[in-house]
């Protein structure tokens, strides 16, 4: 006989406490469930259920098979809805928490396509330049730009983006060039007070060495566009990822401030809550923005 169908009759027995209401619970004849309940005693070689004409109850190896029993149980139930929720179309209310610079860039271009393929997803972006907590504050998944500083979300690395120091050339004009690491303290540092660590910067010698420049600045500003527009006023040096300062770049309006530096890469990831099944809707635009992004290259 089927061993989960006798873990089921012998658990629903306990669960109704007799062989008839046990029998409706699932839906088959009450000599069906007795003749579960003694092929699974024959099996095990034990006594499960002390009988009475007046009621059924577990013996004491009875109970602990049941507490056994019911989580195999439990978990074939889930391992059921997992499989039906994989096969089912994604739909329904969405909300996405995004760093703004990000989300204006690299996101709101994208969005139509992805609601084109998913049509019953009903999309929500909130553009935001601070860490939102996911569960409290109602969000299905949020996309954040550097080092993960929460364990206790999961999370999925979606694209990365190259991180150099920029500033006007009017600005080097002015007060120089930085030739070594060091030279930075004599500058004026624009920071992004986004990430606890914002005011120090990593960098990694030529030598390979890595280090960290630890400065107050003269600015600091919890939105990239407006430390790249400080930068391009020649307020002073910052440190960016890509997708911010390329344009700029390309245009003339900033320069790196050490180009013989070797590179700085950054991870952009997708977040979303702790569980055993990640939502379809959640799966399927982490899994859209992993293949948009893999075709771009960095950032």
């Amino acid at each position: 006989m089927d061993r989960l169908k006798e873990m089921e009759a012998f658990a629903t027995v306990v669960d109704q406490g007799g062989f008839t209401d046990a029998a409706k619970k699932m839906g088959i004849s009450k000599s069906a469930v007795s003749k579960y309940l003694s092929s699974l005693e024959a099996r095990l070689g034990a006594r499960l259920l002390n009988r009475t004409t007046r009621r059924v109850s577990p013996t004491e190896i009875g109970l602990v098979y049941y507490d056994r029993a019911r989580r195999v149980l439990n978990d074939a139930g889930e391992a059921d809805s997992l499989v039906t929720s994989m096969q089912s179309a994604p739909s329904g209310p969405l909300r996405v928490s995004v760093a703004t610079d990000f989300g204006v860039n690299h996101m709101s271009p994208i969005i139509g396509d992805f609601l084109s393929e998913y049509p019953d997803i009903t999309f929500n972006m909130v553009l935001n330049n601070r860490f939102v907590e996911l569960i409290s504050e109602g969000f299905d998944m949020a996309i954040r730009v550097g080092e993960m500083e929460d364990s206790s979300l999961r999370s999925r690395k979606i694209a990365v983006t190259r991180k150099r120091m920029i500033a006007s050339p009017e600005y080097f004009e002015k007060y120089g060039r930085p030739e070594k690491i060091d030279d930075l303290n004599d500058h004026m540092l624009l920071h992004y007070s986004n990430q606890s660590n914002g005011n120090v910067w990593k960098l990694t010698a030529p030598s390979g060495e890595k280090r960290h420049v630890r400065s107050a600045g003269w600015l600091t500003v919890n939105d990239g566009q407006s430390l790249l527009n400080a930068a391009k006023s020649g307020l002073g040096i910052a440190y960016l990822p890509g997708f911010l300062y390329s344009d700029a770049l390309a245009r003339g309006e900033v320069v790196e401030a050490m180009p013989d530096l070797p590179e700085e890469t950054v991870g952009i990831y997708a977040v979303y809550p702790q569980g055993r099944f990640t939502q379809p809707k959640v799966r399927a635009l982490i899994d859209f923005l992993v293949a948009h992004f893999d075709q771009c290259g960095p950032l």
